[in-house]
């Protein structure tokens, strides 16, 4: 597999490792941005290690600093494993 850009969420000396731990993004039910990604709208991320989603997850559980302070993400994190 080519990895051509920098931004590509997978590292390639890791691509073929099998990825168990996950985190599952979705929306609140009645959220207004369903109404343009889908009421059934969600999106998985898979870590090799339970260490590795775990960090990830607390990342993105954090206000970043690119909101607004009169923005208010509504987002719904879930750790998932298979």
């Amino acid at each position: 597999m080519n990895y051509c850009h920098q931004h590509n969420l997978v590292e390639p000396e890791s691509a073929t490792a099998e990825r168990r731990f996950g985190i599952r993004v979705s929306l609140p039910k009645g959220d207004s941005m369903s109404k343009v990604l889908g009421h059934d709208w969600e999106r998985l991320h898979w870590y090799t290690s339970e260490i590795d989603r775990d960090e990830a997850f607390d990342s993105m559980a954090t206000r970043h600093g690119y909101y607004r302070n009169s923005d208010t993400p509504t987002q719904t994190l879930e750790k998932v494993s298979r």
